[in-house]
């Protein structure tokens, strides 16, 4: 079973940087894209940033010039830079694996992580 995990959430002032990992495990052969996307309380997930395999890279307006996402397909990890956080990036941030093609399916299946919380104070 393939498990997506990450790790880099805390509490922050605003104009603070944090940087969120996420590693997929579980014989993996392939992740066609990775990407993060985060829910405020109230609100509905929305996308914050992708990266293909070919580390093509798709971000929201929203975090434009201050979000860097960036990928190691070896270790089947994705990062994100955070920086110049506003209070709205107040968020629980989930990880998404895209299209995992795996040694155990002939299928290709989507992953998410549990999330871990962004909070910028003001």
């Amino acid at each position: 079973q393939v498990q997506v995990v990450e790790s880099g959430g805390d509490l922050v002032q605003a104009g603070g940087s944090l940087r969120l990992s996420c590693a997929a495990s579980g014989a993996i052969i392939s992740i066609n894209a990775m990407g993060w996307y985060r829910q405020a309380p109230g609100e509905q997930r929305e996308l914050v940033a992708t990266i293909s395999s070919g580390r093509n890279t798709n971000y929201a307006d929203s975090v434009k010039g201050r979000f860097t996402i960036s990928r190691d397909n070896a270790k089947n990890t994705v990062y994100l830079q955070m920086n110049n956080l506003k209070p709205e990036d107040t968020a629980v941030y989930y990880c998404n694996a895209n299209r995992v093609r795996t040694y155990y399916s002939s299928n290709y299946d989507d992953y998410w992580g549990q999330g871990t919380q962004v909070t910028v104070s003001s």
